[in-house]
């Protein structure tokens, strides 16, 4: 052991998912005061950013002994891993501090920088544009033929959503959010209209903007209802519709689509009843729009109703209830 300064080590790490050169002041500084700034990859997206502000760094990779020696007599080198870390190192480190028979340097682990909230849409982007290219279904799939997918995760996130379960929850928003980013991936390809998923939120930010003017502009809402007022009026406006069944996607199932129906109707304040008729399906009609009128989702209703139904047929046939 020796009593000479054994210095200091400054890992600075930084995320891929910010753009180069975004570092934070303390990294800054950090770069500036070190006396040797090392990093192992030479193709390290920072380094155009660090030679631009004046920063020397050289291209080695050291091993834990070398970067100890490196700091004797009270220096600071301050290392740039790659992306993906340097865990070779770190573990060195590790064993030559466990070993009680170096003067180990003072070691700060340096954040240069953070992921902001959405950062890992980044990376979702990013693999959804990998896997396109390279996986032989996924690079075959059409928006016709992925439809019925989207319809598909649309049900199961609102049977997590019934069930109260959280775990199922948060995968099937993730399978939600899958079939957007798929879909945004192969409109790239599209040769006479293309978009992207920035084109795609960049869409839903202008017209969620628009249609929140009590936040955004200078319209004030007090309720939840001069909100839904708000809404409806910018919704007008943008889609011109000449009637109020106009955006109601009559592909819908049976009792959502009486209700959305009856929703409008009231809604604008229309004298327009549910027509009468003989038959199951006007008496269902009928329990739509009343159910609407209610406050009650029939699909909702109906599906506990089933729900209900299912774990009493599965009690007579002697079958465990499910959750």
């Amino acid at each position: 052991m020796t009593s000479e300064n054994p210095g200091r080590v400054v890992l600075l790490t930084a995320s891929h998912r910010v753009a180069p050169g975004l570092l934070s002041w303390p990294a800054w500084q950090a770069l500036r005061d070190a006396d040797r700034v090392l990093c192992p990859d030479e193709h390290h997206p920072q380094l155009p950013y660090l030679r631009e502000a004046g920063v020397a760094v050289e291209h080695v990779r050291p091993t834990a002994e070398e970067l100890v020696a490196a700091c004797a007599g009270g220096r600071t080198v301050l290392v740039l891993p790659s992306g993906e870390g340097d865990r070779a190192l770190t573990d060195g480190l590790a064993r030559l501090a466990g070993s009680g028979r170096v003067a180990m340097p003072d070691l700060e682990l340096l954040p240069g920088s953070y992921d902001l909230p959405g950062a890992r849409l980044l990376d979702l982007v990013q693999i959804m544009d990998v896997i396109r290219r390279q996986c032989p279904w996924s690079s075959l799939q059409t928006h016709q033929g992925l439809a019925k997918y989207a319809i598909e995760e649309a049900y199961e996130l609102v049977e997590a959503i019934e069930t109260d379960d959280r775990h199922e929850l948060r995968e099937e928003l993730g399978d939600v959010l899958l079939q957007v980013v798929f879909h945004a991936r192969i409109a790239e390809e599209d040769a006479e209209e293309p978009f992207s998923v920035d084109d795609v939120a960049a869409g839903l930010v202008e017209k969620l903007i628009q249609r929140h003017p009590h936040i955004f502009g200078d319209e004030t809402a007090e309720t939840p209802e001069d909100v839904r007022a708000h809404w409806l009026r910018t919704k007008a406006v943008e889609k011109r519709r000449e009637s109020v069944t106009d955006g109601v996607p009559v592909g819908q199932p049976g009792l959502a689509l009486a209700a959305k129906l009856a929703s409008r109707v009231r809604t604008a304040g229309l004298d327009a009843p549910p027509p009468a008729g003989e038959g199951i399906g006007y008496e269902l009609l009928a329990l739509a729009v009343r159910a609407e009128a209610e406050g009650v989702d029939p699909e909702a209703a109906l599906r506990a109703a089933a729900r209900a139904y299912r774990d009493a047929i599965r009690a007579a046939e002697g079958v465990r209830g499910r959750a």
